[in-house]
């Protein structure tokens, strides 16, 4: 059977709040999961719509190619399992070798972050100034531009890299 034109794709919330996918000629498959093949390269590009047991159910190139409503429930979706806050700032470090806690604010407010290993700040691939850096309780933070960073958070981060 072909695969079903994104126009006749209908998601919806059961009374349980999991996400249904409805297709034609398909029966109804409850308990989908969105998953983007790029999160952070190329968050609308490229996004798996996957059944319980890890099939995937149907492929979407372009997150702007689905009707409004299903697009609007990934994004709920996706916005709750990729907890990912933006550094705005970087108030002070406790140490210049780690571990080290990093007073920082961010998009969700101020909050701290305890940095165990260098490695754990990442350039994206391809991206010079966009960083990832993944705090020992499995928050990961993003800096998406560097170079925007007030200079001294600028003058602290440069002291990891």
């Amino acid at each position: 059977m072909a695969a079903p034109s994104l126009a006749d794709v209908q998601l919806h919330r059961n009374a349980h709040g999991s996400l249904v996918l409805t297709m034609p000629g398909y029966i109804p498959q409850s308990g989908v999961l969105p998953v983007r093949a790029f999160p952070l390269a190329a968050p609308s590009e490229g996004l798996s719509l996957m059944g319980r047991s890890g099939q995937e159910l149907l492929w979407v190139e372009h997150l702007d190619d689905l009707p409004a409503a299903a697009r609007s429930l990934i994004e709920e979706e996706l916005a709750v399992r990729e907890f990912a806050p933006t550094i705005l700032r970087i108030r002070s470090v406790s140490s210049f070798s780690v571990p080290s806690t990093w007073q920082i604010d961010t998009d969700r407010g101020a909050t701290e972050l305890l940095l165990k290993a260098e490695e754990d700040i990442r350039r994206l691939r391809g991206e010079r100034t966009t960083l990832l850096i993944a705090a020992a309780d499995g928050v990961s933070y993003r800096v998406p531009d560097s170079t925007q960073l007030d200079k001294a958070s600028r003058k602290l981060l440069e002291r990891f890299l």
